[in-house]
């Protein structure tokens, strides 16, 4: 998969068949898409363009109030695109005088004088230019002139990919990250560097390595316990992940993340970390003593280390 940040920079592409959007999880509904796009690219021997734009479009246009929370870094949303089979990418800067670019110039400056477009692969409620006014209707009334085809996407693919989204979101803030998988067609992940905490895990034979996730953007699972893949040092082991307050110890108004990693004694601090997870165990508790949170520390191994849900 290519990759361009400038539409100055972009290399020629044969018959570009193009899509618009953000695409954040690349889920099952976001594949269904890119599948058409694909097949459309295949038929006119062209190739496959997703256009997206960084930063995400409400970032700029509501600074003070997005709240946004995504599925993917750009790292991991390029990654599984070219999993897909997406053969060029374009992550055009969006900004405030770009939003301000009409529906006409939109389309005539960008996809047809430089992308040279051939066929536009859009949803039926897509819309795009200042306010808002450009629409698939637009499209179809100004193909001829600009000499490219429209195909429309299902409204039932692009109910598929609203429906997911939100389903995604509802269920990782649940902590319920089996059904989160389903939708996504992988498990849920997040990657971030180990930092030093408090190492109070060490005095009860449970050492953690606390983790900064290595994005404010990143959509963090629920409070509660666990099951997590872990990569770490070229190595794919098994931890027990605590995201909380840890109100035994040390209670605090933070919500930190921290792994326990099985069979594994190295220090990497410092390191980069990813997180793959597999189910949840239980809700964080407090317990009356050091010594029964160790006691179910124990509980929680012994159902990591049997889970079969790691082999599924």
């Amino acid at each position: 998969m290519r990759i361009f940040n400038d539409l100055n920079a972009v290399a020629e592409i044969l018959n570009p068949v193009v899509t618009i959007g953000t695409f954040d999880g690349v889920h099952l509904g976001h594949q269904k898409i890119l599948q058409t796009l694909l097949d459309e690219a295949q038929r006119i021997d062209g190739e496959s363009v997703l256009l997206t734009f960084y930063p995400h479009p409400r970032m700029i246009l509501y600074p003070e109030s997005h709240g946004m929370k995504l599925l993917q870094t750009q790292a991991e949303k390029m990654e599984k695109l070219a999993e897909f089979g997406l053969e060029n990418l374009i992550i055009y800067p969006f900004s405030f005088d770009f939003s301000r670019l009409t529906a006409l110039e939109f389309v005539r400056d960008i996809l047809v004088n430089k992308l040279h477009v051939r066929k536009i692969v859009i949803g039926y409620d897509h819309q795009f230019g200042k306010n808002r006014e450009g629409n698939i209707q637009y499209l179809k009334d100004i193909a001829d002139t600009y000499e490219f085809e429209v195909i429309e996407i299902p409204a039932q693919d692009i109910d598929e990919v609203n429906i997911s989204s939100t389903k995604i979101r509802e269920a990782l803030l649940k902590g319920d990250v089996k059904r989160a998988a389903v939708f996504l067609g992988q498990c849920y992940q997040l990657s971030g560097k180990v930092i030093r905490g408090r190492a109070l895990g060490r005095t009860i034979g449970y050492p953690t390595a606390n983790i900064e996730v290595n994005s404010d953007l990143k959509l963090v699972p629920g409070i509660g316990v666990y099951a997590v893949e872990v990569y770490v040092e070229g190595k794919t082991l098994r931890g027990m992940l605590n995201i909380g307050r840890r109100p035994t110890v040390v209670s605090t108004d933070n919500v930190n993340l921290e792994v326990h990693i099985l069979d594994f004694q190295e220090d990497i601090y410092d390191k980069m970390i990813t997180l793959r997870f597999i189910e949840r165990v239980r809700d964080e508790q407090k317990f009356e003593s050091v010594e029964a949170l160790k006691q179910q520390l124990q509980k929680d191994e012994k159902f990591v280390r049997t889970s079969a849900e790691f082999n599924m």
